[in-house]
């Protein structure tokens, strides 16, 4: 049996329940108290955090770490900050170069097109009027 580590009795210990991690609870019939003999630590362990920050480092967003690792994807953004926050500041000067070398490169991308609109324009109806004139399509006669 446990031991009450308030009164240090072995006897009379009753289960009284689980904690949120799963630890089995106990409550001492002599002294009243409730207690975990062996409590499960909170949170993740240190080498899933380390893995997460790994596969961060290799290019993996956070919702597929947290789909790995099986962990909430905010867990690991949190961890990813507090190891950022950890790092010590970089204090190199980065040296300037005296020659630096560029290419131009022009790239049309699209065209400045009027984007067609949901009803046809005046001109594009027949027999619409235009100002009191009658636009017809179609051969004159």
């Amino acid at each position: 049996m446990h031991q009450c580590p308030h009164c240090s009795t072995t006897e009379r210990q009753t289960k009284a329940g689980r904690t949120r991690t799963g630890s089995q609870r106990y409550k001492c019939r002599e002294c009243q108290r409730v207690y975990t003999p062996e409590p499960k630590p909170l949170g993740y362990p240190e080498e899933t955090r380390r893995e997460a920050v790994r596969l961060y480092l290799e290019g993996t967003n956070f919702r597929r770490i947290g789909r790995v690792l099986e962990v909430n994807h905010q867990s690991v953004v949190n961890w990813i900050n507090s190891y950022h926050a950890a790092l010590p500041e970089a204090s190199q000067a980065v040296d300037k170069p005296e020659t630096l070398e560029m290419d131009e490169l022009f790239t049309f991308v699209g065209s400045k097109k009027r984007k067609p609109t949901s009803s046809p324009s005046l001109t594009e109806k027949r027999g619409a009027s235009l100002r009191g004139r009658s636009v017809r399509h179609g051969r004159r006669s």
